[in-house]
C-alpha cells in the first residue's frame, strides 16, 4: 500500500481515507468468522460422507459451514478405495467429499485407516485389523497425498483410536502402530512436503480388558521415536455426562491433556516435543440409548447413565468450545457428529448428532454455533 503523506493532498484525501476505513471496518465486522483465534473447529463424519447422495452430502457440509467449522474429518478407508490388490484406486468416492468441501471453503482431514481383505493378516475377518504389511498401507497413503495435495488437502490423521481393540485388532500394539505411523508419515511427506501428520486420535478408555490408556499408548509411541513422525497428537476425551471444564469423573479425560501427572503435555515435554499440539479429533455426547439419561444434576440411584438429555448435550457442546480455548495445547476441536445414525435405542452410538435422525436440529446445534461465534474466550 502506498504511504499517505500529510500536507498538500488536502481534505479530500483524508475524507476518502475515512470512507475507506469505515468500509473496511464494516466489512470485517460483517464477515463470517469460522472460529476465534487460537482454536479451529470442525465436524467428524466417520465413514458416512462417501456413501451419501449429492443432496445428503451438500446438507451435511452446509451444516459444517453454519456452525462455523473449518474442518471436515472423514474416513479415507483403504478398504473402500483399493478393495482388490493391484487394482485401480476408486478415488471418485472421496473426490466427491473433497469437491463438496472445496465449494464451501472447508478443509478436509482424512483419516487414513482400515484394511481391505487382501491386505489383512491371515485369519482376520474385519477391516479393523492392522495391515499385514505397513509399507503397503503407506503406499496407499502416499498415493492419497499425491492426489489431494493439489486440492489443498495437507493434513492427514493416521488411523482412528489405535489404543483400543475396537479399532486395532486383535489387540492394541504400540510398537506395531509406531511402525505403521513412521512408514505412513514418510510416504505422505514424500508425496507432499507441506503435509502435516496427526497421530491417530487416541480413545480415553477405562483401560479394562485389552484397552491401553491414552497416556500409556502415547508414551510407548514416543519412546519408539514416533513423535518425530507427527505434527500433532489426536485425542478423543469424551467427558459426558460431565462438562469438560471440570476435573473429576469422566472429565479427567480432558484434564489429562495438561492438568494431570500423566498428562499428554508432560509426556510430550519429556520427549522433546513440548510444542506438539493436541487435536481433539472427536468430542461429543449421545442423547439416547439404553438406560437412564443424565441432565448433569440427577441420575437414578444405582444406575450409570449411558447418555445425556438434549439440554445437557447443548451445555457440553458450548462448554467444550470454551474449555478448548482455555487449554493452551489444544489447536483443533472437532465435534462428533452432524446427524444421528439411526433410532435403535439399544446403543448410544446412534445418537451423537447435532441433528436427530429425521433431520431436525437438537439444541446442541445452536449451542455449538453460538459458542464458536462468540468472542475469543467467550
Amino acid at each position: 500500500m502506498a504511504r499517505i503523506r500529510r500536507g498538500h493532498r488536502g481534505a479530500a484525501t483524508w475524507a476518502a481515507l475515512l470512507v475507506w476505513l469505515t468500509w473496511a471496518l464494516t466489512a470485517t465486522a460483517c464477515a463470517p468468522s469460522r472460529s476465534a483465534p487460537g482454536v479451529e473447529f470442525g465436524i467428524a463424519y466417520g465413514n458416512r460422507l462417501v456413501w451419501m447422495s449429492d443432496r445428503e452430502l451438500s446438507a451435511a457440509l452446509d451444516d459444517a459451514v453454519t456452525v462455523g467449522a473449518r474442518w471436515v474429518r472423514a474416513d479415507l478407508s483403504w478398504a473402500d478405495i483399493q478393495p482388490v490388490p493391484h487394482g485401480d484406486f476408486l478415488w471418485w468416492k472421496f473426490d466427491r467429499v473433497v469437491g463438496a468441501a472445496e465449494e464451501r471453503g472447508l478443509d478436509v482431514l482424512p483419516v487414513l485407516a482400515y484394511t481391505p481383505p487382501w491386505a489383512r493378516p491371515a485369519g482376520c475377518g474385519t477391516d479393523k485389523c492392522a495391515p499385514a504389511d505397513p509399507e503397503a498401507f503407506a503406499a496407499f497413503a502416499g498415493a492419497a497425498a499425491r492426489r489431494y495435495a493439489p486440492r489443498d488437502v495437507h493434513r492427514w490423521e493416521v488411523w482412528n483410536e489405535p489404543n483400543i481393540p475396537v479399532f486395532w485388532q486383535p489387540a492394541p500394539d504400540p510398537a506395531a502402530y509406531t511402525t505403521l505411523l513412521r512408514a505412513t508419515s514418510r510416504a505422505v511427506r514424500r508425496a507432499d512436503p507441506s503435509a502435516g501428520v496427526v497421530l491417530g486420535g487416541l480413545a480415553a478408555p477405562d483401560t479394562s480388558g485389552r484397552d491401553i490408556s491414552a497416556p500409556d499408548f502415547l508414551a510407548a509411541v514416543l519412546a519408539r521415536g514416533g513423535g518425530r513422525s507427527v505434527d500433532a497428537v489426536g485425542y478423543h476425551p469424551y467427558t459426558y455426562p460431565a462438562l469438560p471444564g471440570t476435573a473429576t469423573g469422566p472429565a479427567l479425560d480432558w484434564a489429562r491433556i495438561d492438568r494431570t501427572r500423566d498428562s499428554l503435555r508432560r509426556l510430550l515435554t519429556a520427549h522433546d516435543a513440548a510444542d506438539t499440539p493436541v487435536w481433539i479429533t472427536e468430542f461429543g455426547a449421545p442423547t439416547n440409548g439404553p438406560g437412564p439419561a443424565s441432565d448433569g444434576r440427577t441420575t437414578p440411584a444405582g444406575e450409570e447413565p449411558t447418555h445425556v438429555t438434549e439440554g445437557r448435550q447443548a451445555q457440553i457442546a458450548a462448554e467444550a468450545v470454551r474449555t478448548a480455548r482455555r487449554t493452551p495445547l489444544v489447536r483443533t476441536l472437532i465435534w462428533y457428529t452432524e446427524r444421528d445414525q439411526g433410532t435403535d435405542r439399544s446403543t448410544p452410538e446412534n445418537f451423537f448428532g447435532l441433528r436427530r435422525y429425521d433431520g431436525t436440529a437438537k439444541p446442541a446445534f445452536g449451542a455449538l454455533r453460538d459458542a464458536i461465534a462468540a468472542p475469543h474466550g467467550g
